[in-house]
This record gives C-alpha cells, sequence and structure tokens, in this order.
C-alpha cells in the first residue's frame, strides 16, 4: 500500500498542481491528512480568529492515476479511517447557523479513544469518521478546497466513511484525486462550521471507469445509492441532487421520469449535507433493495 504523507498539502484543487504520487487503477492507498485548521489549534487557548486563513481545509495529494482520461471517473472505496487522540470544535461570532448568539470565539479541545470522543463530562459520542474534502481536479478554474462544486471537494457529507465508495469526475488526465478534513463525527447541516475535526489517516482503493455520463458525484454504500449537489443555496442543492437521481434512475433502470420521481417520493429521502460552505450542499438518497437490476458502471 502506498502512503501519501502529509507533506504533500494543497489549499486548492487545480490542474496546475504537481501530482504527489503516481498510481495504477486499482492502487491502494493511504493518505495521511491534517486537520481542517492545519493543526493550528491545539489548546483551549488558540483561537479561530488568530490562525492563518491561508491554511484552513488543507487536502493531501494530489494523486495522478495513470489509466484516468478526460471522460472516466474515479470509483474511491473508502476501505478505512483511523483519527488523532485528540479533536477540535470552535464556535465563531457571525459563522455558522448560531453565529449570531456568539461574543466571542471559544474553542473546545475533545478527547478521542477507544471508539470514543469524551466531549464533556457525562457525554460520551461514539465516533463514525468521515471525509470531509475530496475531489478531483475541476474542469476550468482553481477551486478551494473548502468549496464543493462538480469536482467534488468540501462536500461535508457524513456518509462519505469507511465502507462507502465515492464517484468522481475525471476532467484532466490522472483525474488529481486529494482528501483531507476528517471528522471524527458530524451531524448533517454541520450548522455550526465544524465537526469533531481531527487529523488521521484513510486508506482506500482507486479505480478507474472508463467512459461514463453518471450525474456525478455520486456515493454508494452497503445500503444505498446517493447524488451529491452543490449550489449557491440549499434550494438549488436539494433540486439539482434530486433530479440527478431521476436522471440517474431513468437511464440505469430505464424507468419513466414519473415512475422514478413517484418511487423517489415513496422510498426516497432528500438530506442535507451542510450549510456552511461558500456553496450549499444535499444528498438524494435511493435504497438499493428497490432497484430491479444490478448496477454496472
Amino acid at each position: 500500500m502506498k502512503t501519501i504523507s502529509s507533506d504533500h498539502v494543497v489549499y486548492s484543487m487545480s490542474k496546475n498542481h504537481s501530482p504527489a504520487a503516481w498510481v495504477s487503477s486499482g492502487d491502494l492507498l493511504t493518505f495521511q491528512t491534517f486537520d481542517c485548521f492545519s493543526e493550528q489549534i491545539c489548546t483551549q487557548d488558540d483561537r479561530f480568529h488568530k490562525i492563518g486563513w491561508d491554511r484552513i481545509n488543507p487536502a493531501t495529494g494530489p494523486v495522478h492515476v495513470d489509466e484516468a482520461e478526460p471522460g472516466d471517473m474515479l470509483a474511491v472505496k473508502i476501505l478505512d479511517i483511523r483519527v488523532a487522540k485528540q479533536g477540535v470544535m470552535v464556535t465563531v461570532p457571525q459563522m455558522g447557523l448560531l453565529g449570531s448568539h456568539f461574543c466571542e470565539s471559544t474553542t473546545k479541545i475533545i478527547p478521542v479513544h477507544s471508539g470514543t470522543a469524551s466531549f464533556c463530562d457525562g457525554i460520551e459520542l461514539p465516533i463514525d469518521p468521515m471525509i470531509g474534502v475530496i475531489g478531483t481536479a475541476p474542469e476550468k478554474d482553481n477551486i478551494p478546497c473548502g468549496t464543493p462544486g462538480l469536482h467534488g471537494g468540501n462536500m461535508d457529507c457524513k456518509k462519505i466513511k469507511k465502507g462507502a465508495t465515492i464517484y468522481l469526475p475525471v476532467f484532466h488526465p490522472g483525474g488529481l484525486l486529494a482528501l483531507g478534513d476528517l471528522h471524527a463525527l458530524m451531524g448533517d447541516g454541520e450548522i455550526l462550521i465544524c465537526g469533531i475535526e481531527i487529523s488521521g489517516e484513510v486508506d482506500v482503493q482507486v479505480d478507474v471507469i472508463k467512459n461514463t455520463t453518471w450525474p456525478l458525484p455520486m456515493l454508494e454504500d452497503r445500503k444505498k445509492w446517493m447524488t451529491i449537489a452543490s449550489a449557491p443555496t440549499l434550494d438549488e442543492a436539494c433540486k439539482t441532487a434530486t433530479e440527478n437521481m431521476a436522471a440517474w434512475l431513468t437511464q440505469i433502470q430505464h424507468m419513466t421520469v414519473e415512475d422514478a420521481g413517484m418511487l423517489m417520493s415513496t422510498v426516497g429521502n432528500l438530506r442535507i449535507c451542510q450549510v456552511v460552505d461558500p456553496l450549499m450542499t444535499a444528498r438524494f438518497e435511493f435504497p438499493k433493495k428497490y432497484l430491479r437490476s444490478e448496477i454496472s458502471s
């Protein structure tokens, strides 16, 4: 298994970044990641307003996948996520959905041990590690790692975790995959601007799937298929995620759009991923057990 060290970090997704590594389709990789603050907040006395904005949301990479060409997609299977022994959360005035209630920045250091985050006396939280930032080089301009989009990026979808496979577009040769911004635990919405931010390691298998027309990014776990969409408003993100799922079902399952819509409205679920990044992100979840045939990419 090849290791991509956290010595190789980028703060934007871009076709102009030199690869940290060259790999082949099917290779197993370990990404070492910093937390979203680039380890600048280590104690309760370290406050958000004193850290460098130019070091927010680092992603480790990028990785050039030799067989990947424009029009293909990368299937990134998440094999394991191991997190550090300490996470951090912050409050920031005028940031997040509760920002108007905060008079000053605060920091909470959260110990993590034996699969549990010690939030405070009497509140122990089972961790469920996930990846906040994962993406490929966007088609045109550089995009900061903190912004989600068609390329993936800072989707902050709590379902991007061990056992899931994220499907991402290839706009440039090699794809240029990068990831970071781990959370030991995060709720849908990420309403405070953060989950339990933490450094760690991610094991993945990367495969190239040739010549696809899926509405990407998409996500698969053991029970569901999910379309993920980001837009300036949550309404737009919800609409796009829903339309993408309907388009995928009509394409892959050969349904009419009427049947797809009725089935989605009956057994599907529209969820919020995050509402605090430069673009809002939503996902539409569809249960695998209601598909008429196996999915072949």
